[in-house]
């Protein structure tokens, strides 16, 4: 009988008793056997067998030797005997932990990497496998040292272990070998005996195609590309930049087909959680700033507009110096750290940094088709805990605010920049005006006509081009505004941040008023006139300077309204001209009357100008500013969306560089936009429903951002990251591809087109709160945000439908649909499948995928890992039989990184790998018991007293508010 020897903690005692009894009836079988390892040579032993346990003695009641546990034997004929057979006892623990470590050969030192386990496995196969970082220096002169160890059941503190054996190897051993796996024999801690084999496998598929390379030459190469990430065909600069501190977790898992699937599972940080926000609060100091600057350069203002102005700049100084302050905090810390951990999600100076920022991928690999990547971004729930959620969320406040102040006249960011260019533009032609005109009254004293004609033809090209900056319609509806905001406020006051109380009466810009203006209605002709009296002045002055000089032309070629206007400013001066024209004063005292004409019809129309632009300007800085609600709110609503920039911006980079050769992608990228779907797992009990409404304005916000394609000057990571222009509520981020990629684009997308956001917003609480909420609160939050959700979802799929009716896949987006819209319809308490259905979705059209809860952890982990193994079983096959172990897997290996149960890991150091007996920086305890272990949740049963308790609690309440309410008002 040949064996291979196994190692089980039992009790020596007992099996020593066992094998000794006298009585024969209690064993089935006794008797003299060849005993020996496989492949070596047999001697006798006297052998018991009772029950399934193999007792070997070496003589008839001689000491025990072994026992042998008779499981999964195998019978088989011994080579060169025709009639002896042999029984193959193949002995495996059934837990069974492999410890890795690196040996340095030039230091001869020691280093632990990870550890990877097989638990109750009915094959010799770990379905986690050992996967070395990028930044991990391994080179093909490393060699790894393989340690096993037996585990026993685990105790309430730790876990004992037993040690079987180690063996090592070398990289550039495992890369020559002409199979895909070793086989190592183990050896006993002292070296000389065997324990047992070990088989280590490179990751290689069935139906993989052997490279021609002589191993001599291949070794290199692939410890290369092991030493910067396991057959990453994605790792491009564009991508080492966008990600930083990857783990990484391989799998093998079988397929229904009896093939593997080779599934390796990477969470990545990104330089995007500091990178964005640093851009995003530079580019608010900016816009701040230039608003600041802008209403200081108005002037002298009316003392009502002056308090405008002085609220504008309080506002803006406020926000300038708090975010002043928290860019110049971020500029310190992004230098050592790229992350924020849940820990510090309330920390001031990291309000604008989104919280557990990861880019989560998997990528799938089957026996005869290339990888397949699946990406989703996990980050805590964008929200901004500094300023907490005492008085409820954005939602809340800014409806609170919106109610109490009064509605006003609001004015696009172009409309500011054309107010701003025609205040410039009358600031210039004006004094050119005038001076022309006086320059003609000084020529008309020489009498010499050419001279009086070529100041003519330049007076009027300026007045030509005065009269045409007046004809904006800006002016002729901020006039109009003006008066109707004049009467809906009138003999109302308002307290400026100046202290200044300042009465709404009719006022223009230099103080004047008249009670008589508030009866009167306001004439939308006015302002035509203004402007027409100066070109119409300027005629008086041409037909009389015509006049003078004996070119008078006919009256009828004159309309009758320059008649009359050449009549009335030319009364008086006609009685004193002479016939000859010969006296030089006579000339300068015809134009005298008509050239103050011009100068008052100018000034008229400046004053009127200037009212209104500045009405324009400080409408649209109030509007941008103070009308935004205090400087609480308007920091907090810039906090939340830095928060959901951040994730969005990372998610389509990743979207895009997957799709950069799909051209049918990026034609729906430029057609359409992009879709962005959130998938919160926040409840609407407690603080979570402020982080909910939170979330809500932010996502709406991301609604004016698009994306362009950038060519980058060099491929270096910090030319590679995202860059953001433009300011609030029109940003741009330019997404930089190296030359060689850009080059490769079609020419739309090289143009600089925009690709548009377009943001929606699921969520569904699952935890125990949630049950409160449905039970004793109110979800009409979670309800409301998923229908309008639903709604923006049906317009994009109808879009891209219309647009791009030959997509693929684009036929199942009706049945999605209605589906979704039934499970709404529904109200079904914790309705995951709203969830599921619109993640199916957003799959279908490309889109991105964003996951999050409070913090990004528990929740959010056990969603990912639960999608992960849907789509490998439904996309890929897996067996049901093994979809719990993939799913069980998956989590252990969150608890392992430390995005489930806190996240431990400290800024730019990843955790992978976990031995039982180590805890990361953090709480201990049985913080391995759980990791290696995680418990179902539990149901979320209530006891019926509890239930009954609550009740009579809130009857009470009720009760005693009542009595409170009718106190207050008798």
């Amino acid at each position: 009988m040949k064996m291979r020897r196994m190692k089980l903690r039992v009790n020596h005692r007992q099996l020593q008793f066992l094998s000794r009894e006298e009585k024969s009836g209690n064993f089935q079988k006794e008797g003299t056997l060849g005993v020996g390892r496989q492949g070596g040579d047999l001697t006798e032993r006297f052998c018991r067998l009772r029950g399934n346990l193999l007792f070997i003695l070496k003589e008839k009641g001689g000491k025990l030797e072994q026992v042998l546990l008779m499981e999964k034997c195998e019978v088989m004929k011994l080579p060169g005997g025709n009639t002896q057979l042999a029984v193959s006892v193949v002995a495996m623990a059934v837990r069974v932990q492999v410890q890795v470590c690196v040996i340095d050969t030039h230091t001869h030192t020691v280093r632990k990497y990870c550890c990877c386990k097989m638990e109750n496995a009915d094959v010799g196969v770990f379905l986690t496998s050992v996967c070395f970082r990028g930044d991990f220096p391994l080179y093909h002169h490393s060699r790894i040292k393989v340690s096993v160890y037996h585990e026993e059941e685990e105790l309430p503190i730790h876990t004992a272990r037993s040690f079987l054996g180690f063996t090592s190897f070398s990289i550039r051993d495992l890369f020559k070998s002409k199979e895909p796996h070793i086989s190592l024999s183990l050896r006993t801690m002292d070296g000389v005996n065997e324990a047992g084999e070990v088989k280590v496998s490179r990751l290689q598929m069935e139906g993989e195609n052997e490279d021609q390379t002589s191993p001599e030459h291949k070794c290199p190469e692939l410890c290369d590309s092991l030493h910067s990430s396991v057959h990453d065909k994605e790792n491009s600069s564009t991508m080492r930049a966008a990600l930083c501190a990857q783990v990484c977790k391989v799998y093998r898992f079988q397929t229904e087909d009896l093939r593997w699937l080779l599934v390796r599972e990477q969470m990545s940080e990104t330089p995007l959680s500091f990178s964005l926000p640093k851009q995003l609060l530079s580019a608010l100091i900016r816009e701040h700033t230039s608003r600041v600057r802008e209403v200081r350069e108005l002037g002298d203002l009316s003392p009502h507009w002056d308090g405008l102005r002085h609220d504008v700049i309080n506002h803006c100084s406020h926000l300038i110096g708090c975010y002043q302050g928290t860019l110049s905090e971020l500029d310190k810390l992004s230098v050592s750290s790229c992350f924020k951990s849940s820990s510090s999600k309330s920390d001031k100076h990291l309000q604008f940094v989104p919280t557990n920022l990861h880019a989560q991928r998997m990528e799938v690999t089957a026996a005869d088709s290339t990888g397949v990547w699946y990406e989703v971004i996990t980050f805590g729930a964008p929200a901004d805990h500094h300023q907490a959620f005492k008085h409820g969320g954005l939602k809340r406040l800014l409806g609170k605010h919106t109610n109490q102040t009064d509605s006003s006249v609001s004015y696009s960011e172009d409309e500011r920049c054309r107010a701003r260019e025609l205040l410039s533009s009358v600031a210039q032609l004006q004094p050119l005006v005038f001076g022309l005109a006086e320059e003609l009254l000084s020529v008309s004293q020489e009498q010499n006509s050419t001279r009086l004609q070529h100041v003519l033809v330049a007076l009027n090209q300026q007045t030509e081009l005065f009269v045409h900056a007046l004809k904006d319609e800006l002016v002729k509806s901020a006039l109009l505004a003006i008066h109707y905001q004049f009467t809906a406020n009138y003999n109302s006051s308002h307290v400026h941040s100046n202290g200044l109380l300042c009465d709404n009466t009719p006022a223009n810009q230099d103080g004047e008023t008249s009670s008589g203006q508030q009866e009167a209605e306001y004439d939308e002709e006015e302002w035509d006139r203004v402007w027409a009296n100066v070109a119409k002045s300027l005629n008086c002055i041409i037909a009389m300077s015509d006049r003078l000089q004996g070119r008078e032309e006919r009256p009828q070629d004159q309309t009758p309204s320059d008649q009359q206007e050449v009549t009335a400013g030319d009364t008086n001066s006609q009685n004193t001209v002479s016939s000859s024209f010969s006296s030089a004063s006579s000339w300068q005292e015809q134009l005298l009357p008509l050239v103050v004409t011009l100068r008052d019809c100018v000034r008229e129309a400046v004053g009127k100008a200037r009212a209104a632009m500045t009405f324009v300007i400080l409408q649209g800085a109030v509007a941008s500013s103070v009308a935004r609600g205090p400087t609480q709110i308007v920091q907090r609503r810039h906090a939340v969306f830095s928060q959901a920039l951040s994730a969005v911006v990372c998610g389509f980079m990743l979207k895009l560089l997957a799709g950069l050769e799909d051209p049918e992608f990026l034609q729906q990228l430029l057609s359409v936009g992009v879709l962005v779907q959130f998938e919160v797992l926040l409840s609407t009990y407690g603080d979570e429903v402020g982080m909910l409404e939170d979330m809500e304005v932010g996502v709406t916000d991301l609604s004016g951002v698009a994306f362009t394609v950038t060519e980058a000057t060099t491929e270096q990571p910090e030319d590679l990251l995202p860059t953001l222009r433009g300011a609030w509520g029109c940003y741009v981020v330019e997404v930089p591809l190296p030359p060689e990629t850009y080059t490769s684009l079609p020419q739309e997308v090289k143009e600089g087109r925009l690709i548009r956001v377009h943001p929606v917003l699921f969520n569904i609480g699952i935890n125990q709160q949630q049950s409160l909420a449905e039970r004793f609160g109110d979800s009409s939050l979670q309800e409301r945000v998923n229908l309008q959700s639903c709604e923006r979802l049906k317009v994009y799929c109808q879009t891209l439908t219309d647009r791009a009716p030959h997509m693929a896949g684009i036929q199942s987006l009706s049945e999605l649909l209605s589906s979704l819209d039934r499970c709404l319809e529904t109200r079904k308490r914790k309705n995951v499948e709203v969830l599921w259905i619109a993640a199916t979705v957003c799959r279908q059209v490309n889109g991105v995928r964003l996951t999050s809860c409070k913090s990004a952890k528990d929740r959010t982990a056990m969603s990912v890992t639960l999608e992960q193994c849907v789509l490998l079983r439904d996309r890929h096959t897996l067996s049901q039989q093994h979809f719990s172990t993939a799913l069980d897997y998956m989590r252990r290996s969150r608890l392992s990184w430390g995005q489930m149960l806190g996240c431990y890991t400290q800024p730019g150091v990843s955790v992978c790998g976990l031995d039982s007996g180590e805890c990361p920086p953090g709480p201990r305890g049985s913080w391995s018991d759980s990791c290696w272990a995680p418990k179902a949740p539990r149901r979320h049963l209530y006891p019926v007293a509890f239930l009954l308790v609550t009740s009579h609690l809130l009857v009470l309440w009720l009760i005693l508010s009542l009595v409170i309410l009718l106190a207050k008002y008798q």
